[in-house]
């Protein structure tokens, strides 16, 4: 099957298949002026369905507007981490909510929730004979020119935990979605690093790394010693062919 991945915006993501598209964790279009950006411009308009995705309810992650595009877009689905619903950002009738370890399935995808290092789920995507990885806030979220050496060892065995869950479930990813945060220090690639130690990563696309392209762009050549092709975006809006 072939799939567009489209950069929208830090950890928004928009994913492209011949009948549906999926809107992951979107903050902000692709454009300032939002009618002018991918989402408004073009996949609120696209024919076939609308899978709306986000994995929680952290302002840069989960913008309320996504609840109006169901005026413009009929064929919508909403689907959330349920700590969306617990936080009351959104109603029990909007969307379906899953916690770790649930899962939606339909015709066209199946989505699994597993674990975060922050608030809420990340998913893994299948569709068809891909899948795909966004990891919400699933990192490893240190600061080790700042923390101390025991917040470091929590953050380091908390990450662990949630990637070696992830591991044992899933062998093989083609597509991940996943932090690559320069505000983490000297480190800051130090959670992707892990996660495509653990398990076979195809391509892996950074977010979470504001407009710091060039720093993000720089994990493509750790990514490529594992065999894992890095994408170094360069604005919003870029989208590659799966």
């Amino acid at each position: 099957m072939n799939l567009k991945l489209s950069y929208i915006y830090h950890s928004g993501y928009a994913i492209e298949a011949k009948d549906f598209t999926i809107i992951i964790d979107y903050y902000k279009d692709s454009a300032d002026n939002p009618e002018d950006g991918i989402v408004h411009k073009e996949l609120l308009n696209k024919k076939g369905k609308l899978y709306v995705l986000s994995t929680h309810s952290h302002s840069d992650h989960f913008n309320p507007e996504i609840l109006r595009w169901k005026d413009k877009k009929k064929d919508i689905q909403y689907i959330f981490s349920k700590d969306i619903l617990d936080n009351q950002k959104a109603a029990a009738e909007h969307a379906i909510y899953l916690d770790k370890l649930d899962d939606y399935k339909d015709d066209s995808l199946i989505i699994e929730a597993f674990g975060s290092t922050d608030l809420g789920v990340s998913f893994i995507i299948h569709i068809k004979d891909k899948t795909l990885f966004h990891a919400g806030d699933l990192n490893n979220w240190h600061w080790n020119e700042e923390s101390t050496e025991d917040e470091i060892r929590e953050a380091e065995a908390f990450y662990k935990r949630e990637l070696d869950l992830l591991a044992a479930n899933v062998k093989y990813i083609d597509f991940a979605m996943f932090p690559v945060d320069p505000r983490l220090g000297k480190d800051y690639m130090k959670g992707a690093q892990q996660f495509i130690s653990a398990i076979k990563t195809k391509h892996l696309a950074p977010m979470h790394f504001g407009e710091a392209y060039d720093k993000a762009a720089a994990f493509a050549e750790y990514a490529s010693s594992k065999g894992t092709k890095a994408i170094q975006w360069r604005r919003r809006g870029e989208f590659i062919e799966l």
